[in-house]
């Protein structure tokens, strides 16, 4: 559903900020700002800070391309204050940014939609290091941070783990998901394609954002039943957790199973749009270039989302 804009012509990119995934976002803003001037629009890169309400007031956008990951850009935080300021803003809204920044509550959801999770729980950091709490293999993780920051996964035979300092007070132990990492994503009511994300390990951040960390099959060779069934539930899950814009559903695919081995990972609310992130390609495979798609991402945005 398009937002309720006329015509735009400014646009301030904000990306960067203090999360631990500021270069990511850095590169994001970068690679849109870039697309968004070949578009056609009069782009400026914000590198958000405390002063972005007073530097938002001095650009005087029409919209904010939101290219913020983690913490404070994409759990509802500048959605809020982006609101409060009226400045319409892409991706998605105040609810359903926090929403799916929390691993935990966004279960609670695609449980209600009756789609696939592993099972989970939110413990005190101390008690993982004790001992097991999952039988092995499981994974330890934050609640509520994104592209593999802070994962840790335990095989069986393995010690209780010892988490680093900068790990939460508390933590998702969640059941390990075997099988091939897929992804999707969903643009506005419509969701794209299947990508197969080949690795040689575990796709962690190295393998997300490094040239040659990661083979991106686009799209994935699946049965058609499964890639039907990847399609249904990302289009799902981005219904259900209230998301707009540009969404991206991870799931995994234990393919001894069939459609019982599929399990939904999380729901990314601003994908990453880096070199080699996944939802451009998957747009570029759809038969829309680059800038094409984020000028559809500006002309979505809107307040009230």
């Amino acid at each position: 559903m398009a937002g309720t804009l006329g015509k735009v012509s400014r646009v301030a990119v904000i990306m960067g900020g203090p999360s631990a995934e500021r270069e990511v976002s850095l590169s994001t803003g970068n690679a849109c700002g870039n697309a968004l001037r070949e578009a056609g629009f009069d782009v400026v890169e914000v590198d958000a800070g405390p002063d972005l309400p007073a530097r938002l007031k001095d650009i005087s956008p029409d919209v904010v391309f939101n290219a913020l990951h983690g913490r404070w850009g994409e759990d509802g935080c500048v959605q809020g204050m982006l609101e409060w300021l009226r400045i319409p803003y892409t991706h998605s809204g105040v609810l359903a940014s926090s929403l799916a920044m929390d691993k935990q509550r966004t279960k609670d959801v695609y449980r209600a939609a009756n789609l696939p999770v592993a099972e989970s729980v939110i413990v005190p950091r101390a008690a993982v290091e004790e001992g097991h709490v999952l039988p092995p293999p499981y994974v330890v993780k934050p609640n509520n941070e994104g592209s593999s920051v802070g994962v840790y996964i335990v095989h069986p035979g393995s010690n209780a783990p010892r988490l680093a300092a900068a790990m939460p007070a508390t933590v998702m132990v969640e059941a390990y998901a075997p099988g091939r990492e897929l992804s999707i994503s969903v643009m506005g009511d419509r969701a794209l394609c299947v990508t197969d994300i080949i690795t040689d390990g575990w796709y962690d951040y190295d393998a997300k954002y490094k040239p040659g960390g990661s083979r991106h099959e686009v799209p994935a060779q699946i049965p058609a039943e499964v890639e039907a069934a990847c399609l249904d539930y990302a289009l799902r899950a981005h219904r259900a957790l209230g998301c707009r814009g540009l969404s991206r559903t991870d799931i995994r695919w234990d393919e001894a199973k069939g459609l019982d081995g599929l399990i939904l990972l999380e729901t990314n609310t601003q994908p990453g749009m880096t070199p080699t992130s996944l939802s451009p390609e998957q747009a570029a495979h759809m038969g829309i270039p680059f800038p094409e798609l984020c000028r559809w991402i500006v002309e979505d945005a809107s307040c009230n989302r």
